[in-house]
């Protein structure tokens, strides 16, 4: 596999709230965007889905097929200019880390849950069989909860994405499957190497300077957080650094020197914080990736993790191809996919 550099892309991303909305009229798969990324150099693309989009009012078996249309042709449209496409599911059913009581059933616990996702990755499989390993992968569940949140355990985790990634085998064999970390994406599982997957990290520590300001983390007090600033800042019992941005992928590394593949499938810094402190850390964050081989994949590519329009006060800006561009991190991310930080 070839180390992957890129961003993900919202198309699919959410169908909404306890109400989704789903109109197909208002989905725009922004193939510019994509004609950007490949310019510079990118080779992958992250799709997050929303299983609602495709399958209503929890009648698991029965699938939405203008809307699938619509996934094929976000799909073809990575795949057409050489970009690695991932498919993710990022709410499936019985469990998304976002919004999660909207789900009826719990995949953790229920059997109606863990069917529902079996059967939806087998049908991806089958629906995107003629796709070859380097065109497309399947990345099964955005982060997973911590063990003993809903349900969870290290074992019935195993379990579920033993159980998926099996059936999709038996449509296509040799088809890349991702399994991302615990803990929101950041604990690595070294009990899911025996599955032959790749495993995906995050790309958002420490989180109170990633996050700070976040909107959607007030309820874990975002707003009461210090100013992080980084190098330097204190957080989680230590100090931040390039020193400590290592340690904490050393998980992750003890899984890549076993033989699993990693690859950072999220990262970023939301843009709330000044542009100097968020340079210094993605700096470090793409150095450390560097050193120790990992891939990455921004959150956007446009918007508050991306490099275009993000709204960072002090942000030295430069017009390109339609895009308005921050120039020091474009950059950066393109002096990481050089591995020109370590």
């Amino acid at each position: 596999m070839e180390t992957w550099y890129g961003f993900n892309v919202l198309w699919l991303f959410s169908a909404g709230g306890k109400e989704p909305f789903v109109d197909p009229r208002f989905i725009r798969i922004d193939e510019h965007e994509l004609d950007f990324m490949a310019k510079m150099g990118c080779n992958f693309i992250r799709v997050p889905t929303d299983y609602r989009f495709f399958v209503h009012d929890f009648k698991y078996d029965q699938y939405d097929e203008a809307m699938l249309k619509i996934l094929d042709k976000a799909v073809e449209a990575v795949v057409s200019r050489g970009l690695h496409c991932s498919l993710n599911v990022h709410r499936g059913p019985g469990y998304c880390i976002n919004g999660n009581e909207f789900e009826r059933d719990n995949l953790w616990t229920d059997k109606i849950a863990q069917d529902a996702f079996t059967n939806l990755w087998t049908m991806f499989a089958k629906r995107y069989a003629s796709y070859t390993p380097d065109q497309l992968s399947f990345d099964l569940l955005n982060e997973p909860p911590s063990p003993g949140q809903y349900g969870l355990t290290r074992e019935n985790h195993k379990e579920i994405m033993k159980r998926v990634s099996t059936a999709i085998r038996k449509v296509s064999p040799d088809r890349p499957v991702i399994c991302d970390g615990l803990s929101g994406g950041h604990v690595a599982a070294p009990e899911l190497s025996d599955l032959n997957v790749i495993m995906s990290g995050r790309g958002y520590t420490p989180m109170k300077l990633t996050h700070w300001h976040a909107e959607w983390n007030q309820k874990i007090g975002s707003f009461e957080w210090p100013y992080p600033e980084y190098p330097g800042m204190k957080a989680d019992g230590q100090i931040w650094n390039r020193q400590a941005l290592r340690d904490f992928y050393k998980p992750w590394k003890e899984m890549a020197d076993s033989g699993c593949k990693v690859h950072i499938g999220e990262a970023g810094c939301y843009n709330k914080v000044k542009n100097e402190t968020a340079l210094a850390w993605y700096k470090d964050f793409f150095g450390v990736c560097n050193e120790l081989g990992f891939g990455y994949a921004l959150w956007n590519f446009r918007g508050a993790f991306g490099i275009a329009e993000h709204r960072r006060e002090n942000t030295h800006w430069e017009t390109m191809d339609g895009f308005i561009v921050d120039k020091d991190l474009y950059e950066l991310f393109i002096a990481g996919m050089k591995g020109q930080l370590k």
